[in-house]
């Protein structure tokens, strides 16, 4: 099941586009702060949704951890 490193890598990528329209948006004020509010509510939800997608892939063994090795 290879299909959840590249689906976690494509999460990463939306936040951090997210996280540069709010950028944006925040920079470029023009009294409209809905945009900016709404850019980080995606971040938000898409925090959340990477946060349940790495925990169930997980439970389901998709993905291992690494031990700290000394």
């Amino acid at each position: 099941m290879e299909w959840i490193r590249p689906a976690i890598i494509v999460v990463l990528c939306a936040i951090i586009a997210s996280l540069g329209v709010a950028l944006y948006h925040l920079a470029t004020d023009r009294g409209d702060s809905k945009k900016l509010v709404n850019s980080l509510t995606l971040r938000i939800v898409l925090s959340v949704v990477l946060f349940l997608l790495l925990m169930l892939a997980w439970r389901f063994g998709l993905i291992h951890p690494h031990g700290l090795r000394p």
